[in-house]
């Protein structure tokens, strides 16, 4: 399979799936945990509940592309970041 690094499923962890979905054939736990969660816009469904970033209704690092948008948006992050050190 080509891209292979791009989308893994456990459907062995006592969680799967972690959030109610139509199709969980494309539900990827590669992100089990977001690596956007520390940022404030991170571009998914979030929520704010007193304070904390609630990211329960967010499926974005679990569909099929949300490999590529992380990615996009680290190195967007990234750059930004750079920029403004120059």
């Amino acid at each position: 399979m080509d891209n292979n690094y791009r989308f893994f499923k456990n459907d062995g962890c006592k969680y799967f799936p972690c959030h109610k979905v139509k199709n969980e054939e494309e539900f990827n736990c590669l992100f089990c945990y977001c690596p956007l969660y520390f940022l404030e816009d991170c571009g998914g469904n979030k929520n704010d509940i007193n304070g904390i970033k609630d990211c329960s209704n967010c499926l974005m690092p679990h569909s099929p592309k949300g490999y590529d948008y992380i990615v996009k948006k680290i190195m967007d992050v990234n750059k930004t970041k750079r920029e403004s050190t120059k």
